[in-house]
């Protein structure tokens, strides 16, 4: 296993970690968690990834006693957790970034997952109606307690992050470290668009998530839903648009002849495509199953493989020229 510094903070994570949504509590129970973050942890994966909203707060539950049962040394790994939507209906308690919710959000959280603190806190969307320089002293505080150790933003524009930046330095504040966007072979947008002159100038790390496109860069999908996948959830209906797109799933099948010379899955194929990226901190993956862990920990394998010959093959598939995004 790799290790990268988060950004331009001093902890290291390791290029490959795993998450908890979707399949903690939904799929997951606490043994089985148990399973997938001990052979995770074999691997040298030190960062585990939740939220409050996974499973209404019963991702936090499952990891928290799962984290119990293996009984690690808490210095040999970081847990992450995020605040926005909220676990109730009240006017103050979704959707929001306000001191109240925040506060409240981490005490609950470190409550669920039974934990002192956390090392990394993320506000999960940004929050158009309460103004920024109230979260970012809400977050700080939260830091200067000790209740976490670093935070950041998942899903913010780069202006909103500049923002937030510029707001703490100013008040001499703990500014945002980290953010956590979506990225992967059909959605590339920011990391490789308005977001890289501000990671160039600020030195943001990044955790991404849906490396796989919610499974769909797995090839699970090329012949339908198996009953046995997220896309069969109850609750997760929102997904079959996407994992049945027969433009996209064509993309995936002509991934396959090259992750076959590379010696891989399309998966592993995937994954080692985004830690090409070197703004990329962390590769965020899922399992529900041990064997999952073992097969995505081999694309740290593959990733050395990706020659620019390679690269420049897989951005014909997928219809992007590099010329073009350069003169941008």
């Amino acid at each position: 296993m790799q290790y990268r510094h988060l950004g331009r903070t001093g902890i290291q994570v390791s290029e490959l970690s795993i998450g908890s949504w979707v399949t903690f509590k939904n799929q997951v129970d606490v043994d089985a968690a148990v399973e997938i973050m001990a052979a995770a942890y074999d691997h040298g994966v030190n960062f585990f990834d939740n939220a409050e909203v996974y499973a209404s707060g019963k991702s936090e539950e499952v990891m928290g006693a799962a984290l119990k049962k293996l009984g690690w040394r808490r210095g040999s790994y970081l847990v992450s957790t995020k605040f926005y939507w909220g676990l109730h209906d009240g006017i103050n308690e979704k959707n929001t970034l306000n001191r109240k919710r925040l506060i409240e959000g981490i005490n609950g959280a470190l409550q669920r997952l039974d934990m002192d603190y956390v090392d990394l806190i993320y506000c999960h969307r940004p929050d158009k109606t309460t103004p920024i320089e109230e979260t970012v002293w809400a977050m700080h505080n939260i830091v200067e307690w000790g209740k976490a150790l670093y935070w950041g933003t998942s899903e913010w524009a780069a202006s909103e992050i500049i923002e937030a930046i510029q707001i703490a330095e100013r008040h001499h504040l703990h500014k945002p470290v980290v953010e956590q966007p979506q990225y992967n072979l059909f959605e590339r947008g920011r990391l490789e668009g308005d977001y890289v002159r501000f990671y160039k100038e600020y030195g943001y790390g990044t955790t991404i998530w849906s490396p796989l496109a919610s499974g769909l860069l797995s090839g699970k999908y090329n012949k339908g839903i198996p009953q046995d996948s997220r896309g069969a959830l109850k609750g997760y209906e929102w997904l079959h648009g996407n994992l049945t797109n027969q433009e996209k799933l064509a993309k995936v099948t002509a991934l396959e002849p090259i992750a076959k010379e590379l010696g891989g899955t399309v998966a592993q194929l995937a994954l080692a495509w985004c830690l090409k990226n070197p703004f990329v901190s962390t590769v965020i993956t899922g399992a529900s199953r041990v064997e999952q862990v073992h097969e995505n920990m081999k694309s740290a394998e593959i990733a050395p493989k990706l020659t620019p010959e390679i690269m420049e093959r897989i951005d014909t598939i997928f219809g992007v020229k590099r010329e073009e995004e350069d003169d941008d």
